[in-house]
C-alpha cells in the first residue's frame, strides 16, 4: 500500500514557542523549518510513501519544502491544526478517492524511513490507526485506509481522543524515530540522541540544550 502523507506546518514565526529555554526567538523559526525539512526528506525516502503534502501558508517553508519534493497546499480553512489536516486529506482524496492517507507531525527530525514503513504497514491492517508520541500523551501519526475518513483529533491528550474515536493504537516497538516529536529542549535532546537529519544537525549545532 502506497500512502500519501499530509504534514501540517504553522507559520514559522509562531512555531516552537516551547523551545524558548533552548533557542532564542530568532532561532526558533529556523529550527522549525529544519525539523520539517528532515521530516519531509525521510518521509519521501520511505518505500511505503507515494507522496507528501504539506499544508502551510508560510512562504519560506513552502519554497524550501517544495524544493525537496513535497506538494504544498495552502491552509485555506485557517481553522487550526485539525481543520488544516482535514483540508489536506480532502485535497488528496479529490485527486485519488481511494488513496490511503496518513498525517505526520512536522517535527520528527530523527525520522527513519524504515521505521516509518513499519508503522504504515501496521496501519494498513486497520480502517483507522494512530501512533502515540514518545510522551505517550499525544499522537505523531494518524492513518486512514482507502475511502475512510481521517477524523483528526490532535491537540491536548490526542492519544486518548484518537483512541476514543475508534482508531486502533499501534503498539509497535523499535519505531522511536516516528514517536519522537520535538516540543521542548528535552525532546530535542532525545531526538539528537537518536540521530537527526542534516538540516536539524546544522541548525542545532552550538545550542545549549538544558536538562530538565
Amino acid at each position: 500500500m502506497q500512502w500519501t502523507l499530509v504534514i501540517p506546518l504553522k507559520p514559522l514565526t509562531r512555531a516552537k514557542s516551547r523551545l524558548a529555554d533552548t533557542a532564542a526567538h530568532g532561532v526558533r523559526p529556523g529550527l522549525a523549518l529544519a525539523f520539517a525539512q528532515d521530516t519531509v526528506v525521510a518521509a519521501l525516502a520511505c518505500t511505503a510513501v507515494a507522496d507528501v503534502v504539506v499544508v502551510t501558508d508560510d512562504e519560506l517553508a513552502s519554497r524550501e519544502l517544495a524544493a525537496l519534493g513535497a506538494r504544498i497546499v495552502a491552509d485555506t480553512p485557517q481553522g487550526g491544526l485539525n481543520a488544516a489536516l482535514a483540508h489536506g486529506a480532502a485535497v488528496v482524496r479529490e485527486m485519488r478517492p481511494a488513496a490511503p492517507v496518513a498525517t505526520l507531525n512536522a517535527d520528527l527530525p530523527a525520522l527513519r524511513p524504515a521505521e516509518l514503513a513499519l508503522v504504515l504497514d501496521a496501519a494498513a491492517e486497520f480502517p483507522r490507526a494512530f501512533l502515540a508520541d514518545a510522551a505517550a500523551l499525544g499522537t505523531t501519526l494518524l492513518a486512514a485506509g482507502p475511502e475512510r475518513e481521517l477524523r483528526p483529533e490532535f491537540g491536548v491528550d490526542s492519544r486518548a481522543r484518537h483512541r476514543a474515536s475508534g482508531a486502533a493504537e499501534l503498539g509497535l516497538a523499535g519505531v522511536d524515530s516516528v514517536r519522537q516529536d520535538v516540543d521542548t529542549g528535552e525532546d530535542l535532546r532525545a531526538a539528537l540522541a537518536l540521530g537527526v537529519g542534516r538540516y536539524t544537525a546544522a541548525v542545532s549545532a552550538g545550542l545549549l540544550i538544558p536538562r530538565s
